[in-house]
């Protein structure tokens, strides 16, 4: 077999979380309620906000970006996993491997990028509330999506380009639940010196880049907030910071356990867990953060369940009198 062909006929085997046949349904049902959790949990939060006026606001058109993001973002790897779990069949073809390595890092850019961008709104907010709707106008917040969107796309699209050029020249085994840009790099069978610039370039870049973007702006925003003179008023500018940052915590502290398992252990184990926490159960957790000290959100979503309501008793009734 020619090395350039290699490609062509390779399969990966994902191992997954477990070999253990006995766990299986344990893990099937675990990962399947978490990613049911994280659907219906997000697409609540952009339900919410499309239906309620009052929260038609920048804000919130961000938050509706993240939640479709954190669906798509689960969406790419948890349905293969449980699919693979039903059919007892750890194979995925080698094109599949690449779309699911594509959108895998194209959403967690786009996450990257949006709560930086959703950084900024809070920095606007507080440190220039007078002209937040002026300099936050809708023009500025297409930009600002439609550029996490295009760098989101790019760097994803590099990556992928870049492992196409790769050989591998029998069956591997990826030791994870999804195809992972990083394990799919050592497992080549050619020269990786080029995909292992990129990629280190790209975190740098893409990662460190948007992380300080977010110190600068809770800088200023600690700055602006003790400069407050009344403690209601720090409390009151606080509040509508602390989802952000639990959210940004959540992101930074499960993407770095994902880097820093796979650069200082080579245990798989780990490695496995932490993309778990990176892949999973953040998208799920977001929704409960923003809602859980939201008053809009909560009432917007108890007006939408007022409504759904109303309209299924509506239905069943005309339903009965037919």
């Amino acid at each position: 077999m020619e090395l350039g062909n290699a490609t062509r006929f390779s399969e990966f085997l994902l191992l997954g979380l477990s070999e253990e046949p006995e766990l299986q349904p344990l893990i099937s049902g675990l990962f399947l309620t978490m990613y049911l959790i994280t659907v219906i949990g997000n697409l609540l939060i952009i339900l919410a906000a499309i239906s309620d006026s009052h929260l038609h606001t920048p804000m919130y058109f961000f938050l509706c970006n993240l939640s479709f993001a954190d669906i798509c973002f689960t969406s790419t790897t948890i349905p293969k996993m449980l699919m693979n779990i039903q059919t007892k069949s750890n194979v995925i073809t080698y094109e599949g491997c690449l779309y699911q390595m594509f959108f895998y890092i194209f959403f967690a850019g786009l996450d990257d990028f949006l709560l930086t961008v959703m950084a900024y709104d809070r920095f606007v907010a507080i440190c220039h509330p007078l002209h937040y709707m002026i300099i936050m106008n809708p023009r500025l917040c297409g930009q600002l999506v439609l550029v996490t969107w295009t760098i989101s796309i790019l760097n994803s699209l590099l990556q992928t380009l870049l492992v196409l050029r790769l050989s591998f020249c029998t069956d591997l085994e990826i030791p994870n639940f999804f195809c992972e840009l990083k394990e799919m790099i050592q497992l080549a069978c050619s020269d990786t010196l080029l995909n292992d610039m990129v990629l280190y370039f790209a975190t740098v870049l893409l990662g460190s880049g948007p992380f300080a973007g977010i110190l600068y702006s809770y800088s200023k925003i600690v700055s602006c907030i003790c400069g407050i003179s009344s403690v209601q008023g720090k409390y009151k500018a606080f509040s509508t910071c602390v989802s952000h940052l639990s959210a940004v915590f959540l992101f930074y502290s499960t993407s770095l356990g994902v880097h820093f398992s796979s650069a200082a252990t080579h245990s798989s184990q780990s490695s496995v867990a932490a993309s778990v926490m990176y892949t999973v159960v953040t998208p799920m957790l977001n929704p409960f953060i923003y809602s859980f000290r939201n008053k809009d959100i909560k009432r917007a979503l108890k007006k939408l369940f007022e409504k759904s309501t109303i309209k299924v008793t509506f239905a069943l009734g005309l339903k009965k009198c037919s």
